[in-house]
């Protein structure tokens, strides 16, 4: 069997088994029967070009079908927005939805009426038709893309006004970079029909392969969304005029994290912050994003990473640096290690490091100075 036939075919049963996985799966279920379809397709797409790369003299009627899951690509790109969409936003499929398909169905009647009389051994005018296929759906794809990259950024941007702990399998960063695999996957096959590449359509399914394979991992494991109209909607404009109680907010706020150390509750929201807080949630991260710079996670984090440093930079301190994460709120030391380094620029280990040789150095000057 050729080496991208066997591709096809790893590609094509990856695809059912992760259809038939994310059909059943309760967690995220309405954005994961769009899922299962698209990779549905993706399983028919993949089955029929490897029967037709195996049989040795394909008849046209597997030729038509060859030409026209070729097409199947125009639901993709659709189908992951929509994918993407019912899964960071309370937005379910509606008729308006169907406006999705537009792109298929044109491609699709054009192909067929070219596609009519067509013969196995009509190489030349099947190129064209599968060439312009190919740039017709990179160009209508990558708006697609794009918007599915926007979706996962906003979400993202809006758990963090709400959450003061987002681990990364809960920001949907993920949704972005498969949106931009399957771009590139695109822009490979279509570099490859017009330009050989070293392992040709091996390189191009290979990769589609591979994309299967990993959209199927994380979808699986994926936790349930938060898709809460609280979370999607925009923090308030910075052009709006400021509230007259916002020194209040800014006060209180200070009193609830320096004098309690609220920041400290591992799983806190801004919702608990405001009902402590006695104002409106949307007064409390109005406060937090104009006046204490940045969103209500870069706020909470920062006073985290103060407390952490205090701790480390703290000779008395015997704790270990995971011990130190946990005590000012982080839950876990992926978490605590990247929010460190990134307000920091040190890792936790080299700023303990560093701010107790600095403070031995101080030291041993003052215990010099006298005698000198």
């Amino acid at each position: 069997m050729p080496f991208t036939a066997i591709l096809l075919v790893i590609g094509a049963a990856q695809a059912i088994l992760l259809a038939a996985a994310l059909r059943v799966r309760r967690e995220n279920a309405a954005a994961n029967r769009i899922l299962s379809v698209l990779l549905a397709l993706i399983a028919v797409n993949l089955s029929v070009v490897a029967g037709y790369q195996l049989s040795p003299a394909p008849s046209p009627g597997l030729f038509a079908a060859r030409a026209l899951v070729s097409l199947f690509p125009f639901l993709y790109a659709s189908l992951f927005y929509l994918y993407a969409r019912t899964l960071t936003t309370t937005r379910g499929l509606g008729r308006r939805d169907l406006l999705h398909l537009a792109g298929l169905l044109l491609l699709l009647a054009w192909a067929l009426d070219g596609a009519v009389g067509l013969q196995y051994d009509t190489r030349q005018a099947t190129t064209r038709l599968w060439a312009f296929k190919d740039a017709a759906m990179f160009a209508y794809g990558l708006p697609y893309v794009a918007a599915s990259v926007w979706l996962g950024q906003r979400y993202r941007r809006a758990l963090m006004q709400q959450h003061s702990t987002v681990e990364r399998r809960h920001a949907m960063a993920w949704v972005g970079w498969m949106a931009l695999g399957q771009a590139a996957i695109w822009g490979l096959g279509l570099v490859n029909r017009w330009l050989p590449l070293p392992g040709g359509s091996s390189l191009v399914y290979g990769a589609v392969s591979s994309w299967i394979c990993v959209l199927g991992y994380i979808s699986l494991t994926q936790p349930a969304a938060e898709p809460h109209p609280e979370i999607v909607e925009p923090a308030p404009s910075r052009e709006e005029p400021e509230d007259p109680r916002a020194a209040d907010v800014e006060a209180r706020l200070a009193s609830l994290m320096q004098d309690h150390a609220l920041y400290r509750e591992p799983a806190l929201t801004i919702g608990q912050v405001a009902k402590r807080s006695g104002y409106p949630e949307y007064l409390v991260s109005a406060v937090i994003n104009r006046r204490l710079g940045g969103n209500f996670w870069e706020y909470v984090n920062r006073l985290r990473i103060e407390a952490a440093c205090t701790a480390l930079a703290d000779p008395a301190d015997s704790r270990s640096v995971l011990e130190i994460a946990y005590d000012a709120g982080f839950t876990s030391k992926s978490t605590f290690n990247a929010a460190f380094k990134r307000l920091t620029g040190k890792t936790p280990s080299a700023f303990r490091h560093g701010s107790l040789s600095a403070g031995d150095r101080r030291g041993a000057g003052a215990t010099r100075t006298p005698a000198g």
